[in-house]
């Protein structure tokens, strides 16, 4: 199983994890010539070497109309900086969700997937902004984050990611650091309170050595878009490893460092099971829930007869499906269903890596379905296809099957 694991002992910041992930590419060169594809108007991505405490890594620089915004004065790229009034031929430091959706939409050389995950990430932002300053999500106005290089770094992130097309993707408990940080609203403790609230539910912690911002609400947003756990590095086999370095200078290297590693499980996965009993609901009611939660993103329904209270027959129904899935799932269940409340539990699900091709036969091109794993290989006929078969031959289903062995 492909894992990606992000050491965020150091906290996480858009640029730095752009450079770690590079490094994760087979070819960073040439990766860097397709982020400077995309399209962000006037931003040019450029890298370099920077070291550490002895350690080396990528450096990410963001060119907007041919100038780095070298306002920055915290270790990160730090998004929190973007207080000053010059400008560079660019409406950038107060853009609002409507601004960063145009230019995603208009503007950016990518599919449709990736435009609606990096403005999934922009909306956990505008969400936690909008709770902290008590305002209409549409009336928020992303001061720091809103500007061309924040947009390019989230943009890089999530083609990055895209791109190494990972099987799960874990973290360390996050370093967030200590003391104050200036930005658009003032002066702000660390974690800022965006940063905080994004980072609601995730193991944070800071350490007396390091005082400044390690976690930026983009790296934030971009951890809670991405990670599917925190916790300590699992047993795994770690094929690529790659640093992303900030600017300022610690005690301890200031650098995002991941790992690409193949799990210790060929293919595992989290996965998580909803459930919930009813007694009051018709087979064709059920039947027609089952459709819609499986045309949704579910993995699987299925259904177990219960014996309830007062001595009636109901049934117990369970939907499996991933924690990205979950909310969507839990409205249409609410919605198409009789029931009060839903139970969820989280299993570690083993599987067998599937994979289907196209057989020429004497009855014409079959699907053929392979799960190996685990030591184990098996294939079997796609059974659509022996129906086919058997109908346009006049023979029965094992005929066939055997004529096909």
């Amino acid at each position: 199983m492909k894992t990606l694991y992000i050491d965020c002992s150091m906290g996480a910041a858009g640029d730095m994890l752009t450079g770690a992930l590079l490094e994760l590419t087979d070819d960073p060169e040439e990766t860097l010539k397709e982020l400077n594809s995309l399209g962000i108007p006037g931003v040019v991505y450029e890298m370099e070497t920077s070291e550490k405490c002895g350690i080396r890594g990528t450096r990410i620089h963001v060119l907007v109309n041919g100038e780095e915004e070298d306002h920055h004065t915290h270790h990160h790229h730090d998004e929190e900086a973007h207080d000053h009034d010059h400008d560079h031929g660019h409406h950038h430091h107060h853009a609002g969700i409507h601004g960063i959706s145009h230019i995603v939409n208009d503007h950016l050389n990518l599919d449709e997937k990736l435009k609606k995950k990096i403005l999934s990430v922009y909306s956990l932002i505008a969400e936690a902004e909008s709770k902290v300053h008590g305002m209409p999500v549409d009336e928020v106005h992303f001061h720091e984050v809103g500007s061309m290089d924040a947009i390019a770094d989230v943009a890089a992130v999530c083609y990055l990611m895209n791109k190494l097309n990972v099987n799960q993707v874990l973290a360390s408990p996050v370093h967030v650091g200590r003391g104050t940080v200036r930005c658009a609203h003032g002066i702000l403790p660390v974690p800022a309170p965006a940063t905080a609230l994004l980072l609601k539910d995730v193991p944070i912690y800071s350490r007396e050595e390091v005082e400044g911002e390690l976690c930026t609400p983009t790296g934030a947003a971009l951890l809670k878009t991405f990670v599917t756990g925190f916790e300590r590095m699992p047993a795994m086999s770690v094929k690529k490893i790659g640093y992303g370095m900030g600017t300022k200078d610690f005690a301890i290297a200031n650098c995002v460092r991941v790992f690409l590693a193949e799990s210790e499980d060929e293919y595992s996965e989290k996965i998580l099971e909803l459930s919930f009993n009813v007694d009051d609901m018709t087979g064709e009611e059920i039947g027609y829930l089952t459709g819609v939660l499986m045309e949704n993103g579910a993995r699987d329904v299925y259904t177990i007869p219960v014996g309830m209270k007062k001595n009636r027959p109901g049934e117990m129904i369970c939907v499996i499906c991933t924690e990205d899935k979950k909310e969507d799932l839990l409205k249409l269940i609410f919605k198409h269903s009789s029931t009060l409340g839903i139970r969820q539990t989280i299993h570690d699900r083993y599987y067998l890596k599937r994979s289907v091709e196209n057989k020429e036969t004497i009855f014409g091109s079959i699907r053929l379905k392979t799960a190996e794993g685990y030591g184990v290989k098996r294939s079997k006929y796609e059974f659509d296809d022996l129906k086919k078969a058997a109908e346009e031959n006049g023979m029965s289903i094992k005929e066939v099957k055997e004529a096909l062995m």
